[in-house]
């Protein structure tokens, strides 16, 4: 089973995140969108749309840091095991919390507002927002869990090496063997997530409208 989750499974997980994407790009670029639902509901997005984005923003950039910076470069830079245990502590458990509750509140919005909301939010989202919340719970939980330092596990020492292994094509799996539940369930999600991406609105967040920047202003006049 361990050598499916963790020496198959993520290729599976990668290959359709690339591959579908840009199927998905190329084949319905018509359907390359958010749905936005902006127009149904504006005011409640004021707090929650900046407050989750900040969030993911944070907690992707501290994925990149502990994921793929090799712990004898920190260690080179003057960062002993404790003080990264700190910074990491830092910067995840704010990070996690406006993620999490920037999620809720968009949750909050799409399943306990207005009729239109609910009319408007598919199957498929249904699914995502439901990956999407146990991705997010499960990371926060494992952070707690490294914070409260039950078990002195460290992920520098299995989760970092074993995903750098993946991207050199060279899984070892040996460091996931006595990974904690939690950590187990979050390693799954995210190969969930990533499944699921090409099919969903969460595409958008490969996009950015540069020629938005520099167009002529769109002028309305009564009539």
């Amino acid at each position: 089973m361990n050598e499916f989750l963790y020496g198959v499974l993520p290729y599976i997980a990668l290959t359709i995140f690339v591959g579908g994407t840009i199927v998905r790009y190329t084949v319905s670029e018509r359907n390359w969108t958010t749905k936005s639902s902006e127009f149904l509901s504006k005011g409640d997005l004021k707090w929650a749309n900046p407050i989750f984005h900040l969030g993911l923003l944070m907690a992707f950039g501290g994925h990149v840091i502990g994921v793929l910076v090799p712990k004898y470069m920190t260690e080179a830079a003057g960062v002993n095991e404790h003080l990264y245990h700190m910074i990491a502590l830092g910067g995840g458990i704010p990070a996690g919390i406006l993620f999490l509750g920037g999620f809720l509140l968009l949750m909050k919005r799409r399943f306990a507002g207005s009729d239109l909301m609910k009319v408007n939010t598919s199957g498929t989202d249904r699914i995502l927002y439901l990956v999407l919340f146990l991705t997010i719970i499960t990371g926060c939980m494992g952070t707690l869990h490294i914070g409260g330092d039950f078990t002195g596990f460290n992920y520098r020492d299995t989760i970092s090496p074993w995903f750098r292994s993946l991207l050199m094509l060279q899984p070892d799996i040996s460091t996931m063997e006595s990974l904690p539940f939690i950590f187990r369930c979050h390693m799954l999600m995210w190969m969930i997530l990533a499944i699921l991406f090409p099919f969903t609105r969460l595409v958008h967040c490969l996009s950015f409208p540069f020629e938005y920047l520099c167009r002529s202003h769109i002028i309305y006049r009564k009539k």
